[in-house]
């Protein structure tokens, strides 16, 4: 009987041991979900401050500069591709739209870099 029991013994704690990896799989993807939207908060953050700094600026040499409504300047775009790299995105035509997760990237890079 000895034998069986340790059996048994073994087999429930492989089912248990299965059962906390099967939490922990769940668990590492709400974490890696809560880190994506922390990063995406963060990013946003830190561009709605720099528009109201640019606000602000903007509002204290109003006096001294007029600029006409609606006037949009030349290579927005570029900017705001620049911008949607800097917020760790890819621009190039091989993965546009998909995270950076391994640092900078050449073909953005050189993409950036054309004049």
């Amino acid at each position: 009987m000895e034998k069986k029991e340790i059996f048994s013994q073994v087999i429930h704690m492989e089912e248990r041991i299965g059962t906390f990896h099967d939490e922990l799989g769940e668990l590492k993807e709400q974490l890696a979900m809560l880190i994506e939207e922390n990063h995406a908060l963060a990013l946003e953050n830190q561009h709605l401050r720099k528009l109201l700094d640019e606000k602000d600026t903007s509002e204290q040499g109003n006096d001294t500069t007029t600029s006409s409504p609606g006037k949009k300047s030349v290579g927005e775009g570029h900017d705001n591709l620049a911008r949607l790299y800097h917020e760790g995105f890819h621009i190039c035509n091989m993965h546009y739209g998909s995270l950076r997760a391994n640092g900078d990237c050449l073909f953005c890079l050189s993409f950036l870099n054309q004049k």
